[in-house]
């Protein structure tokens, strides 16, 4: 059994890390050892792992990282495969480096700033943490313990991080909360209480409070200054008016880099020359698409938005995303084609118009007529339907406009027409009469995407169109059916019992057993109705017993076919009631409703009403209560294109990516309806159905239901010779009616991918089937798999390989986007800014009422007190990038878009800085390579921009959006700015080339998610090949792995433990306040092996931790007196002089001061805990916090004794 030797005491955080990782192990479980392990054994520190009874060197593990990473792996949570092993390195390195000098240097009172680093590195985590559960894959690994283990400490005591702290850090508090929850830390840490309340204010509040306030001066007078700077700065840049209209040479060649990176003066030109220059057709530098490219072909058709319609921050997505695999694959050199479409969206177009018409010349679509108001839905389309089309451009997006199409274009409408007529021949497509999702207001049925669910908890009063009054739902009222005895039955829409022709009862409920075979009789309308047993009834709703309308409710109607009940209709399209006595002939539906309730009491019949949760469907377009309704439609039979849609998911041929929605297509596919695909409307694709009637004796005449009596044409001669034919008459004995209804927009959706290419006139080999299907997972039935059933059907092919679905965008607090809460938001707004009045001013143009509005403008002025600031269009596709992990949704901060955009500043100044270091005659080589020269710094940095450049080929390949923007952030914000420009003197001609090459291919990697900010800074570089390199970077080629070869795992580890060392100096600098002081460091290493690396890097130490001089010492060398100590890794401890740098004298008064005070508020704690009567009357939680209280003031007590007799040592 192997032995585990760890420190006694509860808060050695290296010795919880690797208790808390045995409890993950398999059994036996190591011996656990609380002393000092056997000098024989060699072991170096605690804790120590020995594997073995011998003294064997190789069978023993020093330090906690070791320790634990070879526990971590027995037990199986080092990752599962090397892509997750690296992730937990990195965490396992990132909690040793960043977070466990601050969480332990936060609880020692003299350094006032550790708190703000800890925050800062808190936020660090806390973004990584915004959309997971664990650090690394979906359960607890090494990285999630060392983290919890290097947090503990800051998570336990009020000092280091209060409450106001962790409400900043949610999703660290939220992650922190789950891990030491798990049986294994439980085991180890006992309950860890977050603490709830401040601790008792110590000596220096003042000085505290002081310091916050010239903090924010500061702050404000910072933020002043850097505003007048920009605004002068604006003065002598060039708008970005002037800028569109100058050439791309003019301002490339003549115009210098500005100062200060602008939006809107970077993307203000870019993308007319992208497409002038015809770097968005796949045709771009190829002979001919037909012939084969051995880079292979991406294609790609945008989910066609509807012509009404405007960009909101889904559609912000759903193109970011798009455009960044359109680009990659590019870049790539694949034959790439994004395909753009805009879809004629039905009900969405028709009522635009219709109100248009209203309000400027006071018709109706009725008064016009079909054929007059169809050319006025084409007018406002000429005049308004491209504006999403300049939306997305704005936004970057890559396609090729001249290959755009319109689901009503003559092309698209021909493919429609022939799917239909192909499928009605087939007999897929029937007629038949059944209940439907009807608006009212529209005079149309409508799809389920259509119909919102509002959930009531109770009576509430809703707004209806066409009525004056608010109409109540939510309510259950019963009521008695006569017979010889009484049934009492109970509804939610009392104003449908006049449909009535039965009442149900589940078969098991014992009190209507005796009612079988009985009748009732309808309150109003002397109708005798059966009492049916059937197990749709919820024994436990209402009274037990329901009444049944067959023709106005889906359940009702299935209930009605099972045991063959008359199908009553009492609505007519307008909402009017028919087939129903006076006095309700004719009335409005919910007027109606109280009529009837209110004839009830008349009667006597009436029992109760009580509040009843439900969910009432309101049509999105109308805001209209949908009615189930019996009408005749055309209906697609699903069944066997569903199977086949099931079974090539389950065959691999179609990849679904995230496979968790796996289980909602089965569930969709197995269990498919049919499609009702007619729509009542004027606008869109015409049903090319005719109803036949025959002018003879001899055939009888047909019924509107009868299918046989519908033919199908591509013209009405077509159309009467098969209907000749089927009747075996003459074609002048037939006469025909054209159905006036259009087809649902989804149908000729579903045929988009290939009706953009001709079907089935032209050839689509080329481009069809596409290669991925990328879109909102809120419309995988909708609309993703009717075109999986409809390429099947009609092409015998899938439309693409992969579907991607990506989340559903929410605001910053997680709920989902509405109008009415204010936190809809146009992408336009967050690219240019707006003002909370601009804001406030888009409300009053929308069509919400008044309470809306007000309510919206609430949820505007909290969200954006200030209005929404510039963030540009690079930083808002690389927000979204960032934010796009699979299967979550994504709670969207318009502060972190903010954030991308000063990460679009540092790129410029790091850009511009190169660029003046490089210096004109700077000629960069004819290939990226290594020459062999290169310092330790030059390997390093070459080496972290091949593994961003892995890091970034797996992301794309996986869609692992986060994954890609996290590898570039960290590599030019973490490494290449932070690090390499600033540690490394560039002064030699290798250097230059090394950071030459580290902007090219930075650039390149980054250019897909930020094209504008990439073209305006790689335009600014020389060319490896001037004659033939490409003119853009988006049709540069991609780094890639083959090229990008110089991974050195030794220079990554070195330069990991220099950076180890030089954040330690770092961080006592800050907590010593030496702002500008340089102070001599003395680095106190392990071994020679150590010594020798620091001598190597001692360089990079001294400019990176600012220091004096960096001076290594052997474990046997003395270190001066007057130094401030540190840990940096069990290899290294950090020394920094002190002596004659800080007034010792005073910083010893300071903390003599803050003793007393704090011996004082224990003395005053203990005699409150020594009361007799304490226990009895001051309740248990009170009781807890006050020991609590007494024990962190002991433990910050003995912090200050050690701090003063640290500073005396200096005196």
């Amino acid at each position: 059994m192997a032995t585990l030797y760890v420190s006694p005491h509860p808060d050695d955080f290296r010795s919880l890390l690797a208790l808390i990782a045995a409890e993950f192990s398999p059994s036996p479980r190591p011996r656990i050892v609380t002393e000092d392990p056997p000098a024989a054994l060699k072991a170096r520190s605690r804790p120590a792992l020995v594997l073995a009874a011998a003294g064997d060197g190789d069978s023993v593990l020093s330090g906690a990282s070791a320790v634990a990473w070879y526990l971590a792996v027995q037990g199986k949570r080092a990752g599962v495969d090397p892509k997750q092993q690296s992730q937990v390195w990195q965490w396992l390195s990132f909690a040793d480096n960043e977070l466990t000098p601050v969480s332990c240097a936060v609880v020692f009172p003299l350094m006032r700033s550790s708190r703000a680093e800890l925050m800062r590195v808190l936020k660090v985590l806390d973004q990584a943490l915004a959309p997971r559960t664990y650090l690394v894959g979906e359960s607890v690994t090494l990285a999630d313990v060392a983290v919890a283990a290097a947090v503990l400490l800051p998570f336990k005591y009020v000092r280091a991080l209060e409450p106001s702290d962790r409400k900043a850090v949610t999703n660290v508090t939220r992650w922190f909360t789950t891990c030491v929850n798990q049986p294994q830390f439980l085991k180890v840490l006992g309950e860890v209480a977050l603490c709830e309340k401040v601790g008792p204010v110590t000596a220096a509040p003042k000085t505290e409070a002081q310091l916050k306030k010239e903090a924010k001066k500061k702050e404000k007078l910072e933020k002043f200054q850097q505003k007048k700077e920009m605004e002068a700065k604006k003065k002598t840049q060039p708008p970005a008016e002037a800028r569109e209209k100058t050439t791309f040479y003019q301002f490339n060649v003549i115009s210098a880099l500005p100062d200060a990176y602008s939006p809107q003066y970077v993307e203000a030109a870019w993308y007319s020359w992208w497409e002038k220059q015809g770097f968005f057709k796949p045709e771009y530098g190829r002979e001919s698409i037909s012939k084969p490219n051995p880079r292979g072909i991406f294609m790609m058709c945008i989910p066609p938005p509807n012509v009404t319609g405007s960009l909101h921050l889904g559609h912000a997505l759903t193109n970011a995303i798009q455009d960044c695999l359109t680009r990659w694959h590019r870049m790539r050199g694949e034959t790439t084609l994004w395909n753009p479409g805009c879809d004629h969206a039905g009900i969405a177009t028709q009522v635009v118009v219709e109100k248009k018409l209203k309000r400027e010349r006071g018709l109706s679509r009725h008064d016009l007529g079909r054929e007059n108001f169809i050319q006025e839905v084409w007018k406002w389309k000429n005049e308004k339907g491209d504006r999403i089309y300049h939306q997305l451009k704005k936004l970057g997006s890559s396609l090729d406009w001249d290959r755009a199409c319109f689901t009503m274009d003559q092309k698209l409408s021909y493919a429609v027409q022939e799917a239909f007529i192909r499928m009605h021949d087939e007999g897929v497509i029937y007629r038949s009469k059944r209940l439907v999702n009807w608006s009212c207001t529209l005079n149309s049925a409508i799809s389920d995407i259509e119909v919102d669910k509002k959930e009531l908890s109770g009576r509430t009063l809703l707004p209806v169109p066409g009525y004056k009054e608010k109409v109540e739902f939510g309510v259950l009222v019963s009521a008695a059916e006569q017979m010889i005895l009484e049934v009492i039955v109970a509804t939610t829409r009392i104003e449908t019992m006049l449909g009535d022709t039965a009442v149900a009862v589940h078969p098991a409920d014992p009190r209507y057993q005796h009612l079988k075979g009985k009748m009732v009789l309808h309150p109003f309308c002397e109708r005798k109705m059966p009492i049916v047993f059937d197990d749709f009834v919820d024994m436990n709703f209402g009274t037990g017993a329901v009444k049944i309308t067959p023709a106005h409710d889906h359940n009702d109607y299935e209930v009605g076919e099972r045991h063959n009940l008359a199908f009553i209709n009492i609505l007519d399209e307008n909402g009017l009631l028919i087939n129903v006595p006076p006095p309700f002939l004719g009335m409005k539906r919910f007027e109606a409703r109280t009529a009837v309730l209110q004839a009830l009491k008349d009667r006597g019949q009436f029992k109760e009403i009580k509040d009843n949760p439900m969910v009432v469907p309101v049509c999105s377009r109308s805001k209209d209560i949908v009615e189930p309704l019996l009408k005749p439609q055309w209906y697609v039979n699903c069944r066997d294109m569903g199977k086949q849609a099931a079974d090539v998911v389950r065959e691999g041929r179609l990849k679904i990516i995230p496979e968790h929605h796996l289980k909602t297509w089965f569930n969709w596919m197995d269990n498919i309806r049919d499609w009702c695909i007619s729509r009542q409307l004027w606008w869109g694709h015409r049903i090319p159905a005719y109803f036949v009637t025959v002018n003879d004796p001899a055939v009888k005449p047909g019924e509107d239901m009868d299918g046989h009596y519908w033919v199908s044409g591509r013209s009405e001669e077509e159309a009467k010779e098969k209907a000749a034919k089927r009747f075996n008459v003459s074609v002048d004995k037939i006469s025909l009616r054209q159905d006036e209804d259009v087809l649902d927009t989804w149908f000729s959706s579903g045929i988009f991918p290939f009706s953009i290419f001709g079907w089935p006139n032209e050839d689509l080999s080329v481009f069809y089937p596409g290669t991925l299907l990328e879109t909102g997972h809120d419309i995988l039935f909708f609309w993703v798999a009717r075109m999986v059933m409809m390429g099947l059907k009609l092409t015998g092919k899938l439309p693409f390989k992969e579907v991607y679905l990506h989340a559903v965008v929410r605001d910053a607090h997680g709920r989902k986007m509405s109008k009415s809460l204010g936190n809809v938001i146009d992408p336009l707004d967050v690219i240019a800014g707006i003002s909370l009045e601009g804001l406030h001013a888009q409300l009053i143009d929308s069509n919400l009422d008044p309470v809306e509005v007000e309510k919206a403008k609430q949820g505007q002025k909290s969200d954006y007190p200030s209005g929404i600031p510039e963030c540009g269009t690079d930083a808002l596709r690389f927000a979204l990038c960032a934010y796009t992990s699979q299967g979550r949704d994504i709670n969207l901060d318009v502060n972190r878009i903010l954030g991308y955009r000063y990460f679009c500043n540092k790129l410029w100044n790091a850009v511009k800085f190169a660029m003046k270091t490089l210096g004109d005659k700077f000629v960069p080589s004819e290939k990226a390579q290594l020459s062999g020269e290169e310092s330790v710094s030059d390997r390093w940095i070459l080496s972290r921009l091949c593994a961003a450049v892995a890091l970034c080929d797996v992301g794309f390949k996986a869609y692992d959006f986060p994954a890609i923007t996290t590898a570039v952030y960290n590599f030019w914000l973490y490494e290449l700015c932070d690090v390499y420009l600033v540690g490394t003197a560039l002064v030699s001609e290798v250097c230059r080339q090394t950071l030459y090459t580290c902007l090219d291919a930075g650039l390149r990697l980054l250019s897909p998610i930020m094209p504008f900010v990439t073209e305006e800074l790689y335009q600014r570089l020389p060319r490896r090949k001037p004659a033939t390199d490409p003119p853009s970077v988006c049709v540069t080629p991609y780094p890639d792995t083959a090229e990008f070869c110089w991974n050195s795992e030794e220079v990554d580890r070195d330069m990991e433990f220099i950076m180890t060392v030089v954040k330690t100096v770092r961080s006592l600098r800050a907590d010593y306040n030496l702002t500008k002081t340089r102070a001599d460091c003395y680095l106190q290493c392990i071994d020679a092996a150590t010594v020798a690396l620091v001598q190597k890097y001692s360089l990079q130490i001294q400019t990176l931790s600012y220091s004096q001089a960096v001076i290594p010492l052997t474990s046997n060398q003395p270190v001066p007196e007057g130094c401030a100590v540190a840990i940096a890794s069990d290899r290294c401890t950090v020394n920094l002089m002190l002596k004659g740098l800080i007034d010792v004298e005073k910083e010893v008064t300071k903390l003599m001061t803050k003793k007393g005070d704090l011996e004082k508020q224990m003395e005053k704690l203990r005699e409150k805990l020594a009361k007799n009567d304490y226990k009895e009357k001051v309740p248990a939680k009170v009781q807890e916090q006050d020991a609590e209280k007494l024990r962190q003031s002991q433990t910050e007590l003995e912090k200050v004794k050690e701090a003063i007799e640290n500073f005396r040592k200096m005196m």
